[in-house]
C-alpha cells in the first residue's frame, strides 16, 4: 500500500512541481559562469534604514566588512539595533554561535560622516523610494567610487538606468533588489540597466551567490519582475476591500489556495504607503491595472500605515490581529450606511458597484486574484523581462512565498489549462478591462502551445 501511494504522489502536479522547484534552486545557486571571480571581502551600504540595516548584516554575517552610512544619527542607531536583534534572534534559534555573532557585528563600521570609498568593492544604495533623493546619492557616489567599484542601488521599481545616467561610470550600475526580510528571503533581483557591462554583471551574479542568495536576472523596467507580477494582485484586492468584500474572507480564500498570507495582510506587512509609492510608480507605466485605491490613501492619511504604525486593514497589538473597526466604519459610509462613521473621505469619482464584488465566494475571488499575477508573469516572458518562464515562476515563488506546489503563476496556469485562463480573463474583462489577456496567452490558447 505504501509503495502504490509513493507512486501515486509521484504523479502528482504537486509532487512533480515541488521536485522541479529543487532542481531550479540548484540551478540558481551554481549559475553557468565558469570564469573565477574575485571574493568580495568589502562593501558599502547607503542608507541604514530597514532594508539598508539588514542589507548590512547579512552582507557581515557571510564575511563581508561593511561601511553603514545614513545622513541621520538617529537612523543609524535605530539600524544599529535592527542589526543587534537580528543577530541576537539568530543566536536564539541556533542559527551561529555568540562568537559568530560577535564577529559579524565586529564587521560593521556605522557613520554619519563621508567615508573613503575608492577601495570598496560595492556599494549598495538602500535610501528612501524617492527617485530625486536617489539620484543625487548616485551622483556623489559616481564622483567616491574607485575605478572598479560596482554601485548598485536595492530600489523595488525605480528605473536603475536613468540614475546610471547620473554617474561618470554607467557601465558600473546596477540593480540588487534585495527582499525584506533580508535575512529570510533567498531572492535577489539583479537589475540589468541598458548601460550595465557584462562585467559587472557577471561580478554581481558572483557577488549574490558568494553571499547565499538566489539572482533571479530580469531586465530593468518599472516593477522589474516580482512587484510588477505582484501589485496588480495586491491593488485589486484592495480595491475588492471597499467594493465590500471581507479582509478576512479576501484572505483566507488565498492562503487556503496555497498563499503564505493574504493579499490585505502582506500590503499591512510592506506598509501602506510603501504600497501606495510603488503603485504609483507602477500606474504611471501600466495604467489601471496598477491602480492605488481610495481605501490605501484614507489608511495612509490616518496614520494607519500597516503592522509598524499599529493598524491597516488589520490592527495589531503584539502577534495579535483583529479587524480594523474604524476602516469598517469608513467603508459603511462609503456605500451609503453613514451611521456611526467618523467623517469619512468619500472620493468623488467614487464608480464601483459594491454588489457585483462583494458577493465572490473564496474560490472566485482566489481564481480573479491569482489570474491577474498569471496575466502580468505572462507579459514578463511576452517582453523579454525575465529570460524564460522559470524565472518568472521561481522568481515569484522565492519573492512571494507564490504557493510552491503550484509550481509558479505560469506552470499553475498550464496545469489550469491556458484556454480556461485566456477565457476566465476574457469573461472578467467584459467589466473590467484590466483583466484583458496578453498577447503570449491568447497566442498560446489558439495554437494549442505552452509556456513549457
Amino acid at each position: 500500500m505504501e509503495l502504490d501511494a509513493i507512486v501515486d504522489l509521484g504523479k502528482s502536479e504537486s509532487t512533480q512541481n515541488l521536485i522541479r522547484n529543487f532542481f531550479l534552486a540548484e540551478k540558481y545557486k551554481k549559475g553557468t559562469s565558469k570564469a573565477p571571480l574575485e571574493k568580495v571581502v568589502h562593501a558599502a551600504v547607503i542608507g541604514a534604514g530597514v532594508m539598508g540595516s539588514g542589507i548590512a548584516q547579512w552582507l557581515s554575517s557571510r564575511g563581508v566588512t561593511v561601511i553603514l552610512r545614513d545622513i541621520a544619527r538617529e537612523q543609524v542607531d535605530r539600524g544599529l539595533a535592527n542589526i543587534e536583534k537580528t543577530y541576537g534572534d539568530a543566536v536564539k534559534r541556533g542559527l551561529m554561535t555568540e562568537e559568530k555573532a560577535k564577529a559579524g557585528r565586529a564587521r560593521i563600521v556605522a557613520s554619519t560622516a563621508p567615508m573613503e570609498l575608492r577601495d570598496v568593492q560595492f556599494i549598495i544604495e538602500a535610501a528612501s523610494e524617492k527617485f530625486e533623493v536617489k539620484k543625487e546619492i548616485f551622483r556623489e557616489l559616481g564622483m567616491q567610487a574607485g575605478p572598479k567599484t560596482i554601485v548598485a542601488t536595492n530600489t523595488s521599481a525605480l528605473p536603475v538606468g536613468r540614475l546610471a545616467d547620473t554617474t561618470v561610470s554607467p557601465e558600473h550600475v546596477i540593480g540588487l533588489h534585495f527582499f525584506n526580510p533580508v535575512s529570510r528571503m533567498k531572492l535577489v533581483e539583479v537589475v540589468i540597466a541598458k548601460q550595465t557591462s557584462d562585467e559587472t554583471r557577471d561580478r554581481s551574479l558572483g557577488f549574490v551567490r558568494q553571499i547565499g542568495k538566489l539572482p533571479v536576472i530580469v531586465r530593468d523596467n518599472p516593477g522589474f519582475l516580482v512587484n510588477r507580477v505582484l501589485f496588480p494582485y495586491l491593488l485589486d484586492a484592495a480595491e475588492l476591500f471597499e467594493s465590500g468584500a471581507d479582509a478576512a474572507t479576501i484572505d483566507n480564500a488565498l492562503v487556503q489556495w496555497g498563499m503564505p498570507m493574504g493579499p490585505l495582510r502582506l500590503i499591512d506587512e510592506i506598509g501602506v504607503d510603501i504600497t501606495i509609492d510603488i503603485g504609483n510608480t507602477l500606474e504611471n507605466a501600466y495604467g489601471r491595472r496598477d491602480h492605488v485605491s481610495s481605501v490605501l490613501l484614507w489608511l495612509r492619511d490616518g496614520q494607519m500605515r500597516g503592522r509598524k504604525a499599529g493598524a491597516g486593514f488589520y490592527k495589531y497589538e503584539g502577534k495579535a490581529q483583529t479587524p480594523n473597526e474604524s476602516l469598517a466604519q469608513w467603508r459603511r459610509a462609503l456605500h451609503g450606511e453613514p451611521e456611526g462613521a467618523e467623517g469619512p473621505n468619500i472620493p468623488p469619482d467614487w464608480h464601483r458597484d459594491p454588489r457585483t464584488l462583494s458577493g465572490l465566494n473564496e474560490e472566485e475571488l482566489a481564481k480573479r486574484l491569482i489570474l491577474l499575477m498569471v496575466n502580468e508573469a505572462a507579459r514578463c516572458v511576452e517582453e523579454k523581462v525575465v529570460g524564460s518562464p522559470e524565472d518568472a515562476d521561481y522568481g515569484m515563488i522565492l519573492g512571494t512565498g507564490f504557493a510552491p506546489f503550484r509550481g509558479g503563476p505560469l506552470r499553475f496556469a498550464e496545469h489550469f489549462g491556458l484556454k480556461k485562463v485566456v477565457d476566465e480573463l476574457e469573461r472578467l474583462a467584459q467589466a473590467e478591462e484590466k483583466f484583458s489577456p496578453c498577447e503570449i496567452l491568447k497566442k498560446h490558447a489558439g495554437d494549442g502551445t505552452k509556456f513549457y
